[in-house]
């Protein structure tokens, strides 16, 4: 039987990802101690699991670190690693959007230049410049975007919007969706090649779960 070494994302993601897998016949027993292990293994069914960062999941996938990776899409199009993406897992569902001031949505109407604070610069400019065909100065933030339009720094944000709860506290709205997110399988393109049969077999049984 050939190993497989798969990558999840740490966090809640994790821990769906290894309730589907239970149910689709994939076990580890050693992610449930208490250790500190960076790597878990079944040796019986020819397993190991790691937990990563999500926006490293696809870096590993794609230098064959690990065959199979875990992630939300919105890491698979912000990164824009080479690997298969196959299968949408159906978890982990939110949406990216624009977020603002409800007075930017003229802003947006009218393709003026505006600034967007984002910790997506790659999914927003594609956004803008390639579907609205807007130009925008985009500003790359790695903490609580929300802030950008509360001080100034932003006309609008994009960002995961899961409930909207925080934007509404802080007097932000949805003004356009960029697109819907959920969890991803995603495959090494060589792995795909080397090892078919035990690749497929696992996406069958993990579709197959998902189906029941």
């Amino acid at each position: 039987m050939q190993e497989l070494t798969i990558a999840l994302t740490k966090g809640r993601l994790a821990g769906q990802t290894m309730s589907l897998f239970e149910k689709a016949g994939f076990r580890c027993e050693e992610m449930k101690e208490d250790s500190r292990k960076l790597i878990f293994r079944n040796e019986d069914q020819k397993l190991n699991f790691f937990l990563s960062k999500g926006p490293d999941v696809p870096t590993y996938v794609e230098y064959g670190a690990a065959d199979i990776g875990v992630v939300g899409s919105d890491i698979i199009m912000e990164e824009n690693r080479r690997a298969y993406e196959v299968l949408d897992l159906g978890f982990g569902k939110c949406r990216m959007c624009v977020c603002g001031p409800r007075e930017a949505e003229e802003l947006l109407r009218h393709h003026e230049m505006i600034r967007v604070a984002t910790k997506y610069p790659n999914i927003a400019r594609d956004y803008f410049y390639n579907r609205k065909h807007q130009t925008v100065d985009i500003i790359k933030l790695n903490g609580s975007v929300e802030l950008g339009p509360i001080v100034q720094l932003s006309d609008v944000i994009v960002d995961i919007v899961e409930t909207g709860s925080t934007l509404r506290e802080n007097g932000l709205d949805v003004l356009e969706e960029v697109c819907t997110l959920s969890a991803r399988l995603i495959v090494n393109q060589v792995s795909m090649q080397m090892k078919t049969q035990r690749i497929r077999d696992l996406i069958l049984r993990v579709r197959n779960t998902l189906n029941e």
